[in-house]
């Protein structure tokens, strides 16, 4: 009698995963409500310290109160000086920082593709550099004939330092494999620049624009409580000569809000120009592992 046989099984594949579902893209409101509470929370604070005239270490009891403040912001968005003010600071602010974005970009990039331009241009402006823009309003008012200019002058010089070093630490830290291919596929030297190099340098440039733009606010509202003749700096200034304190909060919360503006726009416009880049979003929770079939046989 012959042995009883079960035909064999072939051995069964490992089940495939199924593709993972498209994750939900979140909503930003839960973020955007958390921005606008912390805003708030910060602003009943300061009413709850000035109001209640609180003198610990510092000092609130002559702070004005948020609900003054607010108060005197309303009333001067109803004035022609309040909006001339704010004009004002804007054309210099745009003036001096587009001349800055334009001249520093071509410097930083000569500076960095050319031995020559790198030695005839970097030891005088590397003397430069560390000179404060606002220490240069006396050799402003020397050298311009209008304090408009001046200012303007300040403002471009505020913005350009940071915006070569940026870029010409941008463009040597390009790979030369890019450019060579360029050239392998018969590219010339102004190929090279706009489609490698400007390019490829464009997240570090965007970087030095940022950083531009803030230093560029500090600058020019400086330049205008010394030397301007209107402009939010020098409303802010005369405010606090007269003791008007609701009136120098006013400006400073000009100041924020039209800084805090000009920066969102070069982010946004940067973010713009760089959308072939790869985003790295904030960290996500894992997705649930799928779970293994059972095999045959097995318990």
């Amino acid at each position: 009698m012959s042995p009883s046989t079960t035909p064999l099984r072939p051995p069964s594949s490992p089940a495939r995963p199924a593709p993972a579902a498209p994750r939900p893209r979140r909503r930003p409101w839960p973020r955007y409500a958390l921005r606008a509470g912390s805003l708030l929370a910060a602003l009943g604070l300061w009413q709850l310290l000035t109001s209640r005239d609180i003198n610990l270490w510092l000092r609130f009891a002559q702070f004005p109160t948020a609900t003054e403040v607010a108060r005197e912001f309303s009333d001067r968005l109803g004035t022609d000086a309040y909006w001339q003010d704010l004009t004002d600071s804007l054309t210099r602010i745009l003036t001096g920082f587009a001349l800055a974005a334009a001249l520093g970009v071509a410097v930083g990039t000569a500076i960095a593709r050319s031995r020559l331009v790198s030695d005839l241009l970097s030891p005088v402006l590397e003397v430069l550099r560390p000179i404060p823009a606002i220490a240069l309003v006396p050799v402003a008012i020397l050298m311009f004939p209008s304090n408009e200019q001046g200012i303007v002058f300040i403002t471009f010089t505020a913005a350009f330092f940071p915006v070569l070093v940026s870029t010409r630490h941008a463009v040597r830290a390009l790979s030369p494999v890019w450019e060579e291919a360029v050239l392998t596929m018969g590219g010339g030297r102004w190929r090279v620049l706009g489609s490698v190099v400007l390019p490829g340098a464009l997240p570090g440039i965007l970087g030095g624009l940022s950083v531009g733009i803030g230093v560029s606010w500090i600058c020019v509202i400086s330049a205008e409580m010394i030397s301007g003749a209107y402009g939010v700096g020098y409303r802010t200034w005369q405010d606090y000569t007269i003791v008007d304190y609701p009136g120098v909060f006013v400006g400073m919360t000009t100041i924020g809000l039209l800084g805090w503006l000009t920066s969102t726009a070069v982010e946004l416009a940067g973010r713009r120009l760089t959308r072939w880049l790869p985003r790295t979003g904030a960290a996500e929770p894992a997705a649930p592992r799928p779970r293994r079939r059972k095999e045959a046989g097995t318990p």
